[in-house]
């Protein structure tokens, strides 16, 4: 059998090259139009052209996020975007509207189609149904269990893939189709702008007692009644690859260059072990687990893959993600002769200071930094500017897109980023 494919997110062109550089077979992306991103970058039609040429000259697939609920206005220039898209070498269109599914079949009637999640595929039944129409894959429900995928599976083999998200956020609606952001901030979590509104503080009120409100298992940061957990299935690899799924997907178009870089690597190993020796694989899970809980995360679980979560898919006590790890700057250039890494940095950090480098391939390692210059070759004691291009003596070598990162200093912080479509 072939291995699973591995699918990554790409926010934009930067978080494309990481996802590549840390082992993604596929990655999903979108373009200025027509995606459920709205406040990714995103790629404009000329990015979009290098990205795939840079994608397909190490291997890697493409697929476009093309998934709005459409409305009338929106078909006017749809086809013609197919149709670049299309001469460009872009693998796939995902897609969830019917009527955008047709006017793709009409304009690019060879292009690959994948039916996004948002399409709540939950049985074997629509799979087929999408097949029959001429879709290539589908991206099943997040609401399935590894049963239930089993069963499409037997259902569907040799008429129609299957992929299924294994990491990243969850949605309180769905398969993510979502009215809270459109009725209380009134943007369209379809159509690309959701306000995140589950993650809000609620209380319980009663419309005759204006002003009295009652605590829904309330603590001292309020209540939250609508926040789930992070999906992980990185301790379930074998089950998944058992399963018949063709694709595992990453969750994490709104996220860091850091969030992508952890994630990946820790799931391309984890699936490269499974397949060269189970044994080491089991043996590894703790360290796997280890390394996703580095980048910035809300508390795990395995979502429906086991049955419903009920309360323990939840989190009662906070409203954002736990971040034990700085992401502090991104590796650009290397010179051997001198042992001195070009960075771009994203996170104060100074002189002194014990950083740990993420590696594409490699093992990571830690070190302190004893010597910090400007890109000019001047010795700085700190890198307070966003962005600001440095050199690092480092103990190893380093490649393009290694991360620096560094325990956070002052406790866990919190934000509020994330997303749970396509």
């Amino acid at each position: 059998m072939d291995k699973i494919e591995l699918l990554a997110p790409a926010g934009d062109f930067e978080r494309l090259k990481v996802a590549i550089a840390f082992g993604a077979d596929a990655v999903y992306l979108g373009g200025t139009s027509f995606g459920l991103r709205a406040k990714a970058k995103n790629f404009d039609m000329e990015q979009m052209r290098e990205a795939v040429e840079y994608a397909h000259f190490r291997g890697v697939k493409v697929f476009v996020t093309a998934n709005v609920f459409a409305r009338n206005e929106d078909f006017a220039e749809m086809g013609e975007y197919f149709r670049q898209l299309a001469a460009m070498g872009v693998d796939a269109l995902i897609i969830s509207d019917p009527g955008v599914f047709a006017t793709a079949r009409r304009f690019v009637p060879d292009m690959e189609i994948h039916i996004s999640t948002q399409a709540n595929n939950t049985n074997y039944n629509s799979a087929l149904f999408w097949a029959n129409l001429g879709a290539a894959r589908v991206v099943l429900a997040r609401e399935l269990s590894i049963i239930e995928i089993c069963d499409i599976y037997q259902k569907v083999e040799g008429k129609i893939l299957l992929e299924a998200f294994v990491h990243g956020s969850m949605c309180i609606a769905y398969s993510g189709r979502c009215l809270l952001s459109a009725y209380f901030a009134h943007r369209d979590s379809n159509r690309g702008h959701c306000a995140h509104v589950c993650r809000y503080r609620f209380a319980l009120g009663e419309e005759r007692r204006t002003g009295e409100f009652f605590p829904i298992q309330e603590d001292e940061n309020g209540a939250f009644i609508l926040n789930s957990k992070d999906l992980c299935m990185i301790e379930h690899i074998p089950e998944l690859v058992n399963s018949g799924l063709a694709s595992l997907k990453i969750e994490g178009r709104m996220k860091t260059p850091h969030y992508v870089a952890t994630v990946v690597k820790a799931y391309r190993e984890a699936i490269d072990d499974f397949y060269a020796e189970p044994a080491r694989y089991e043996a590894k899970k703790a360290r796997y687990l280890a390394e996703l809980l580095k980048s910035s995360n809300r508390e795990f679980s395995t979502g429906f893959y086991f049955g419903n979560p009920g309360e323990g898919g939840q989190i009662y006590h906070g409203d954002g993600y736990v971040k034990t790890y700085d992401f502090l700057g991104i590796v650009r250039d290397f010179d051997a002769a001198s042992g001195m890494a070009t960075l771009e940095q994203r996170s104060k950090f100074a002189q002194g200071d014990k950083v740990e480098f993420l590696r594409a391939g490699r093992a990571n390692f830690s070190q302190e930094i004893k010597l910090l210059t400007d890109a000019d070759g001047n010795i700085v004691n700190s890198a307070p500017h966003a962005q600001q291009i440095l050199k690092i003596k480092v103990d190893e070598p380093v490649s393009p897109f290694d991360i620096l990162r560094g325990e956070v200093k002052t406790g866990n912080s919190r934000n509020r980023d994330g997303y749970c479509g396509d």
